[in-house]
C-alpha cells in the first residue's frame, strides 16, 4: 500500500515539474540539489556527466564559443532575441572555474535596467519573458559567477519578476 502511494506521489511530482517553465524548473532542482549530501552529488554528477556525453560533439564549438571572454564580448544586444538565445546556451555551456568568460556575462547582465527603461524592452511577451527569467536564473546559481555578482543577479532577476507582476 505504501509503495503504491509512493508511486502515485511521485506521478504527482512529475506531472507537476513538467508544467514548470525552464526557469523554473532550473531553480526547483538546483533548490534540491543544494539539500543533498555530498556522496549523492557525486553520484548524480556521474548520471548528468553520462547523460550529457551523447551531446559532447553537437556542442563542442558552442562551449568553446562559451568560454572565449572574446566571443562573448560580442553578445551585449539583449534585445535581440537571437542574442539572448546565444547567452542562455553560453550560460549553459560555461565552465565552473571560468571566471573570465563570467565577468563579461555579468557586464552584459547587469545593463538589464538600461535596456528595459531606454528600449521599452517588452518583457510580458511570453518568450521574452521565458528568456530573462531563464537567463537570469541560471546566471544567480551558476558557480562561475562570485558570490557578490550572484546577488546582483539575483536583484535583477528579482527586479524582473516584480515588472512582470
Amino acid at each position: 500500500m505504501v509503495e503504491s502511494r509512493s508511486c502515485v506521489q511521485r506521478e504527482g511530482v512529475y506531472r507537476w515539474f513538467s508544467t514548470l517553465t525552464s526557469a523554473q524548473r532550473a531553480e526547483f532542482l538546483y533548490g534540491l540539489l543544494d539539500l543533498c549530501v555530498p556522496i549523492e552529488l557525486r553520484f548524480l554528477g556521474s548520471c548528468l556527466e553520462d547523460l550529457a556525453r551523447k551531446d559532447y560533439h553537437s556542442l563542442r564549438d558552442a562551449e568553446i564559443k562559451a568560454n572565449n571572454p572574446a566571443d562573448l564580448s560580442g553578445l551585449t544586444n539583449v534585445t535581440d532575441e537571437v542574442v539572448r538565445s546565444k547567452l542562455l546556451v553560453s550560460l549553459a555551456l560555461l565552465g565552473t572555474d571560468n571566471r573570465e568568460a563570467a565577468g563579461v556575462l555579468y557586464r552584459t547582465l547587469t545593463h538589464i535596467d538600461t535596456v528595459i527603461n531606454n528600449y521599452g524592452l517588452a518583457l510580458n511577451d511570453g518568450r521574452t519573458e521565458e528568456q530573462f527569467l531563464l537567463l537570469f536564473t541560471m546566471a544567480s546559481n551558476h558557480p562561475a559567477f562570485n558570490f557578490h555578482q550572484k546577488q546582483v543577479l539575483r536583484q535583477q532577476l528579482d527586479h524582473i519578476q516584480d515588472i512582470l507582476q
